[in-house]
């Protein structure tokens, strides 16, 4: 079946309300939802951004007390401006406001992870996905005279869409630079060399999705996002203030409560296997709104596609074994995007599928 086709059958099984206009960024009211919420710690990082050893330690405990039960947590006081954060906003509705066809001529691709998704209703077999997405790829070793996400808008989507590269380049490298605060704090929660994982992943690659749920009134039939835990590395997220992200927990769904100030950290596969399995990678979705259309900006942090997934050597000898084999990331991105859908069990899938197809370093 077409994407075309595929996106019309899931646009018809939910019948909208009129759209609620929206408010200026960071103003709009919380809508207020019945669910229970994540207790996910908000983390200051103003203290350790200045080298305060005391909130230093308190961060580091935070920060080991989220990732060792749910690996969620957030942070505030993290360096990126907020008119920057409003403008990657407000640029969502210039992708998104497109007429479909010229969306779906800008489609990713299988196996590929830039470009246009509406939909994906051919990888559910129920409870069919609600939104739309963007997605491109961020190297933060790019010194080509024309940047890689500018010349990646301007080559898809057209001359008038070189300020939105501008403003989504822009987000990306605040981004990188807030992730490898993070991996610096994440080695002091781990005990080992605060600038390990910080070197590894300083020429990495990383994605940006742009996430567009439109509201639904039959929200029980549709998930904004499937189940899944993400086989990145880290993931930074920044929600507008509608709400939707919800994190399996306690064996229920918790949700996330927005945030205008603070960016949603979790996280991914990959990481857990650098940390030999003390952080975890949670289950996690994204809901429908009934009323009001949702938006949120995604930065997916991965390593360099060739360097080999090993945790630290001191960290090994304190937990006396290796959890996981030695991988790359292009192997768990292959097994993503060819063999396997990203789910709760996606990890333990895909070193099953490594051992059985390539010789065994474990």
């Amino acid at each position: 079946m077409k994407p075309g086709v595929l996106l019309f059958l899931t646009l018809r099984s939910c019948k909208n309300k009129p759209v609620f206009p929206r408010s200026s960024f960071g103003h709009m009211e919380t809508l207020v939802h019945n669910e229970d919420e994540l207790k996910e710690p908000v983390i200051d990082l103003e203290g350790f951004l200045k080298g305060d050893e005391a909130d230093t330690a308190r961060a580091a405990e935070l920060v080991r007390t989220a990732c060792s039960n749910h690996g969620f947590f957030q942070v505030t006081n993290h360096g990126v401006d907020t008119s920057l954060i409003r403008a990657a906003h407000e640029e969502i509705d210039k992708i998104f406001k497109l007429p479909l066809d010229r969306k779906l001529s800008v489609r990713r691709k299988p196996g590929d992870v830039s470009g246009y998704s509406g939909a994906h209703a051919h990888r559910y077999s129920s409870k069919l996905p609600w939104k739309e997405t963007f997605s491109f790829g961020y190297h933060g070793d790019d010194h080509d005279s024309v940047p890689l996400v500018v010349d990646y808008f301007k080559s898809v989507l057209g001359k008038d869409f070189e300020h939105t590269g501008w403003v989504y380049q822009s987000y990306c490298e605040a981004m990188k630079k807030v992730s490898l605060v993070i991996f610096e704090l994440l080695a002091i929660s781990l005990g080992v060399d605060r600038l390990n994982y910080r070197k590894f992943f300083e020429d990495g690659s990383s994605i940006m999705r742009c996430n567009y749920y439109p509201p639904c009134n039959n929200s029980a039939l549709t998930l904004g996002t499937g189940p899944h835990c993400d086989p990145t590395s880290l993931t930074i997220l920044h929600q507008d203030q509608v709400g939707g992200l919800q994190v399996f927990a306690d064996n229920k769904w918790l949700a996330i409560r927005p945030r205008p100030d603070a960016l949603v950290v979790n996280i991914g596969d990959t990481f857990m296997a650098l940390s030999n399995g003390r952080y975890r990678s949670c289950l996690h979705r994204a809901v429908v709104n009934r009323e009001s259309e949702r938006r949120s900006l995604v930065f997916f942090v991965s390593p360099n596609e060739e360097k080999v997934v090993r945790p630290p050597q001191d960290l090994v000898c304190r937990e006396g074994q290796r959890t996981y084999p030695d991988f790359t990331w292009s192997d768990l991105l292959e097994f993503t995007q060819k063999h396997y859908r990203a789910d709760v069990a996606t990890l333990q899938s895909f070193i099953q599928w490594l051992l059985s197809s390539k010789p065994s370093n474990f």
